[in-house]
C-alpha cells in the first residue's frame, strides 16, 4: 500500500489540474464576459493571503486582466507544470524548486526574487505544552506536524532542526504549509513548523513561538513568467506589480520580508 502522503500528492495534483483546466479552451488567454484576459498564476500556498489581496489591488489598475490563482506546495506545482498544466506565472517558496522549472525549459525570461520569509513554531492556543523552541520538539508525547521533505517548508524545517541539533520528529508529512497550520489550529497536532507569515495568518486561532535566529532559515521566493501558458505579457505585468511599491507593501503587510 502506498504511503499516505503519496496518495494525497496524487489527489492534490489531479484536483489542481482540474482547476487549471476548467473554463474556455485557450487556458491563460481565456476571456470573461467583459473581454478580460486571464493570467493563471501557480504559487506557493504560503502566498495565499498576500496574493489574494494583491489580485484585488491589481484589478483596480488593470481591469482588462483577471488573475486566476492556483495555490499549492511548490514541489506539487512544478510537477503539474512539467506534466503539461497550463500557467503563465510560477511563484515558488524556494529557489531549488524554481531551478527545476528552469531546467525543464518551462520559464520564459529571467527569474526574479520578490519576497522573503522565515520560520516559526505554531502551537495550540495558549501553548498548553509550554513549547519555547526547537529543542522542545524532541520531547516525548508531542504530536509534531511538518511538511514533507520534498516541500520547501519541509526542507527548511529540517535544516533548522539540524542546526539546533534536534532529530526530525515523527509526524505527518504534509503536502503544503497550510495543512500544517490547519492541523495545529484544529487541535490535531501540538506544534508545527510553518512560515512566519502563516503564523501571522492564523493569529487568534493558534499561537506563534519564535525560532532563535541562529537556527532559523531565510526563505527566498522567486517568480518567473512561463512558456506553458499563452498570456506571458499579462504575467509580466502582474509580476511587475508584485515588485512595485504597492505590491511590496501588500507582501510586507502579510509578514513577508524584502527580497535579498
Amino acid at each position: 500500500m502506498a504511503p499516505q502522503w503519496i496518495a494525497r500528492a496524487v489527489t492534490s495534483a489531479v484536483l489542481a489540474l482540474a482547476v487549471t483546466g476548467c473554463g474556455a479552451a485557450g487556458g491563460g488567454t481565456e476571456r470573461s464576459g467583459h473581454g478580460t484576459k486571464t493570467v493563471t498564476v501557480f504559487a506557493a500556498s504560503s502566498l495565499s493571503g498576500a496574493l489574494e489581496e494583491a489580485r484585488s489591488a491589481f484589478a483596480k489598475a488593470h481591469p482588462s486582466l483577471k488573475i486566476r490563482l492556483n495555490m499549492g506546495g511548490s514541489s506539487t506545482l512544478v510537477a503539474q507544470l512539467r506534466n503539461g498544466a497550463p500557467a503563465d506565472l510560477f511563484a515558488s517558496a524556494d529557489e531549488t524548486t524554481m531551478d527545476k522549472a528552469v531546467d525543464a525549459g518551462l520559464t520564459d525570461g529571467s527569474v526574479r526574487l520578490f519576497a522573503g520569509n522565515t520560520l516559526s513554531l505554531l502551537v495550540q492556543k495558549g501553548n498548553p505544552q509550554k513549547i519555547s523552541g526547537l529543542r522542545d520538539l524532541n520531547r516525548e508525547g508531542l504530536t509534531v506536524s511538518l511538511c514533507g521533505p520534498q516541500v520547501p517548508a519541509g526542507r527548511y524545517a529540517r535544516q533548522a532542526l539540524r542546526s539546533a541539533g534536534v532529530p526530525v520528529p515523527r509526524g505527518g508529512e504534509e503536502l503544503d504549509v497550510k495543512q500544517v497550520a490547519s492541523r495545529v489550529t484544529l487541535g490535531e497536532a501540538d506544534v508545527g513548523i510553518v512560515y512566519t507569515t502563516d503564523a501571522k495568518a492564523v493569529a487568534g486561532k493558534a499561537d506563534e513561538v519564535a525560532i532563535a535566529e541562529d537556527h532559523n532559515v531565510v526563505a527566498h521566493y522567486p517568480a518567473s513568467v512561463l512558456k506553458t501558458g499563452d498570456n506571458a505579457a499579462g504575467a509580466k505585468v502582474f509580476l511587475d506589480f508584485l515588485l512595485s511599491l504597492e505590491g511590496r507593501q501588500i507582501l510586507k503587510k502579510h509578514g513577508f520580508r524584502e527580497p535579498r
